[in-house]
């Protein structure tokens, strides 16, 4: 399995997506913390953690008894670069193209 796969089978699930939108709105949490977000087991979000870790979308560390949680927004960035950025700059190339002519005839 490549990297992109990994990171679009980890986007493709809701619930890791909203554990990612919990980890972008503040970064460093804990298991326990994840957990109180959402209806599931601690053995599930521990799951589903592990699978965000392995895709390279969560990274983990370790202060003291704790292990703290942290978005890594790189390969979601490198997967916009290499599937959306490259599809939506022939659109706005041609919006600035029109903008030019529009400002040309007036």
């Amino acid at each position: 399995m490549t990297d992109d796969d990994r990171v679009f089978k980890a986007l493709a699930d809701p619930t890791r997506r909203f554990l990612l939108d919990l980890l972008f709105a503040r970064d460093g949490r804990t298991l326990t913390e994840l957990e109180s977000e959402v209806e599931m087991t601690r053995f599930g979000v521990a799951k589903h953690l592990k699978l965000l870790e392995e895709a390279g979308l969560v990274v983990v560390r370790r202060s003291g008894r704790e292990k703290l949680h942290f978005l890594n927004p790189v390969p979601i960035r490198l997967i916009h670069d290499r599937w959306i950025d490259k599809y939506t700059e022939r659109h706005v190339e041609a919006l600035v193209d029109l903008k030019k002519a529009l400002e040309d005839e007036a």
